[in-house]
């Protein structure tokens, strides 16, 4: 049974032979992925992981470390893993599909057919960007506005931003207290993205180094957030992957 909670489904679809886990950027919704369904293909269904801390979940303590929200999702979508599936994440969402395809590994459970991440370099990489979570909030929102991710408007809105700074404080925070450990690279191929105006796109070939299979790398033009302003080319690359994996 799909726990409503955690795992947001746009349009489910019990035929589906595959089912792609989608995991958000640092102050990320399940709702950034509601259109997605759009472009994939028919037999692919959708889970947008809903993490605590916004949208319907919001006032729920967030997580700010890495590990324990990994144990907590094999718990969440071990029951809606009977059938092949595939995890993409974008930004913070790499680190979680990636370290979430590695404790399902661990405690031997099943493992993605494909791993997809997009606009982060690869986890034994050290992160270009300098770190944030411990800035005093007027620093921290000077560092937000790198990422081109949060309207000025927004910005500037001191009611929205006494809002938004505590889920993105802790965002980064599980972020940027994650450490590395080296093991075997993953048995699924992996398939990295990134736009062609931010820096990681110099670094998505490192991805290469955490599989034993296949590697494909691609650019889309944009910055950091190509995969909304370039939705619906990008998602149909996905769908394309996916299918020829199923």
């Amino acid at each position: 049974m799909r726990d409503k909670l955690w795992l947001k489904c746009p349009e489910p679809n019990a035929r589906a032979r595959l089912r792609l886990f989608c995991f958000p950027y640092a102050g990320g919704a399940a709702s950034i992925f509601r259109r997605w369904p759009e472009y994939l293909s028919s037999d692919i269904e959708l889970c947008a992981v809903q993490l605590p801390g916004r949208e319907n979940r919001l006032g729920e303590p967030m997580f700010t470390r890495l590990d324990r929200l990994v144990k907590k999702l094999v718990e969440v979508c071990l029951p809606v893993m009977d059938r092949p599936f595939a995890f993409y994440g974008h930004s913070m969402g790499t680190l979680i599909a990636f370290e979430l395809a590695r404790e399902l590994r661990r405690q031997q459970r099943p493992e993605p057919v494909r791993l997809l991440v997009s606009g982060r370099c690869a986890p034994h990489t050290p992160d270009p960007e300098p770190p944030l979570h411990r800035l005093a909030d007027a620093e921290f929102v000077d560092g937000l506005r790198r990422y081109n991710g949060t309207q000025e408007a927004v910005l500037n809105n001191r009611d929205l931003m006494e809002l938004l700074v505590p889920l993105l404080r802790a965002d980064f925070a599980l972020c940027e207290t994650y450490v590395y450990k080296m093991e075997a690279p993953l048995a699924c191929p992996i398939s990295a993205f990134a736009g062609t105006g931010e820096p990681c796109r110099e670094l998505v070939g490192d991805w290469r180094k955490q599989t034993a299979n296949a590697f494909d790398s691609q650019l889309f033009p944009g910055d950091h957030f190509f995969l909304s302003t370039d939705r619906a080319r990008f998602v149909t690359a996905i769908s394309e992957k996916l299918s020829a994996d199923t």
